[in-house]
């Protein structure tokens, strides 16, 4: 099967690069699954787990968001945060979930930001479940 170049990159730097057979992300219309001479596109990504299959192998990356651009050989993902499943520290994750949900339930009477506080929840919880599916 042919392979296409993928490039997941964060201000930060680059955080996953290689050929892949097949990619699959959610992007803001739906799930999407790109293959080797795909067509062009740019589309807006959901908070969610980049699947990246190669033979029998699928690495895991956690996106916050982003943006991908599909070209017939090669996609990028430029994301705000993005980490590998192997990189993520659980606790910290965990601990960020914690402090979203005390944050939200504080939310009537601090007048904290609700929508912040939904985005933080939902960025730590794709951590945790990208973190659990890679073991």
């Amino acid at each position: 099967m042919k392979t296409i170049k993928v490039s997941v990159v964060t201000p930060d730097g680059p955080v996953y690069e290689s050929d892949v057979e097949m990619v699959s992300t959610k992007a803001q219309s739906g799930e999407l699954g790109i293959l080797h001479g795909h067509i062009p596109m740019v589309a807006p990504l959901q908070i969610g787990a980049v699947r990246l299959k190669n033979g029998g192998k699928t690495d895991l990356v956690a996106v916050s968001g982003g943006l991908l651009e599909v070209r017939p050989d090669k996609v990028t993902i430029l994301a705000q945060s993005a980490e590998k499943a192997d990189d993520i520290d659980v606790e910290r994750a965990i601990r960020a979930k914690e402090r979203a949900e005390q944050r939200l339930g504080e939310q009537k009477r601090d007048n904290i930001d609700f929508k912040r506080a939904e985005l933080a929840l939902q960025r730590a919880l794709n951590r945790i479940e990208v973190s659990e599916k890679h073991f």
